[in-house]
């Protein structure tokens, strides 16, 4: 698995399977967050396969499919509604975990500097200037 933190409640990875919940348990997540919609490719993994798995592990689960081709307003307040809900830390997964790093992006303008939100991204991996800038100014 590729498990990267973009803070202290919240990391991102591509896609995971049923059995990687309990190293994703047992690197100390409580929750896990799908932001892919089933079906996306060929072959991904069903939600509720790794949804089940969360369950029996004791981590919660929280399904918030977005679709790569664009995120909407309602989309991002299902997403902040989901993580204000979720115990943390959160593991958060897409195809590549750049959707799931996206979206954590937007929902903290405002609440941390921007360069603070880019700084944590780039850390991770993920190049989240265009969108913060956007969003920021």
């Amino acid at each position: 698995m590729d498990l990267r933190r973009i803070s202290d409640t919240f990391s991102v990875s591509p896609q995971i399977d049923p059995g990687d919940v309990a190293e994703i348990k047992a690197a100390g997540f409580r929750a896990i967050m799908c932001n892919r919609p089933d079906g996306e490719d060929e072959g991904q993994c069903d939600h509720a396969l790794i949804e089940a798995a969360a369950q029996e592990a004791g981590l919660a689960f929280y399904n918030v499919p977005i679709t790569s081709a664009g995120i909407s307003t309602e989309d991002m307040d299902d997403f902040n509604a989901a993580l204000a809900e979720m115990p943390g830390p959160v593991l958060a997964y897409c195809r590549s975990g750049t959707r799931c790093t996206m979206l954590w992006s937007m929902s903290q303008i405002g609440h941390m500097p921007a360069d603070e939100i880019v700084t944590a991204a780039a850390e991770a991996g993920y190049d989240v200037r265009g969108v913060v800038a956007q969003m920021s100014g």
